[in-house]
């Protein structure tokens, strides 16, 4: 997993509540167990026509904000059912973190074990960031997990929670394997002491 210590980036506007798994990728792309080329689908329902062209209202279909690697976004964001292609498509879009005042639970656990910091912040700095994320090709927002704060285009801070556990993981680039491959040498060493100790065990 990519490590996560500091992201600057265009930050896109999504002031959509209630945001669902199904609506970020939809059942159709679901086929799939591949990490790679979900990102066509993210938020295919809004991103597309009938058919299959472009909405060009939608936001990650205007040019200021095809690149975007921030989302800002409404409250109870990636709710629904827990699919963990949900961030898979985020990812493979290239949206490395996401800002809203709350997430689901499954969702917000799936986006650390896949490099993707979700972010909480009040209503009243989602608002500032919200305003921040609007602003088209200035929408350059700068996320820093090791100070725990975000920097709008003006220089304004907004500073956030994590906890310790969470926040070194991502620092580190750890996923559940990354975890249990840190302990290797300490299960190697016991396998050892056990092979001496115990021979027929």
């Amino acid at each position: 997993m990519e490590k996560f210590t500091k992201l600057t980036g265009v930050a896109a506007p999504l002031p959509i509540v209630n945001v669902d798994t199904d609506m970020i990728i939809p059942k159709d792309y679901l086929k799939t167990i591949k990490r790679t080329g979900l990102g066509k689908g993210l938020f295919a329902e809004m991103r597309y026509n009938e058919d299959g062209t472009e909405n060009p209202d939608f936001v990650l279909n205007k040019p200021a904000y095809r690149n975007a690697q921030i989302l800002v976004a409404g409250d109870n964001f990636g709710c629904g059912s827990s699919r963990e292609h949900a961030p898979w498509a985020l990812l493979d879009f290239g949206i490395r973190c996401v800002i809203s005042t709350s997430f689901a639970d499954i969702f917000y656990n799936n986006c650390f074990k896949n490099g993707i910091l979700p972010i909480q912040v009040s209503q009243e700095d989602l608002d500032k960031l919200m305003d921040d994320a609007s602003r088209g090709s200035n929408a350059t927002i700068s996320v820093d997990l090791e100070a725990l704060e975000i920097r709008g285009p003006d220089g304004g801070v907004v500073l956030f929670e994590l906890d310790g556990f969470r926040r070194h993981c991502m620092l580190n680039g750890l996923d559940d394997i990354g975890l249990t491959l840190e302990k290797a040498p300490s299960i190697a060493s016991y396998e050892q002491k056990l092979a001496e100790t115990r021979p027929w065990a």
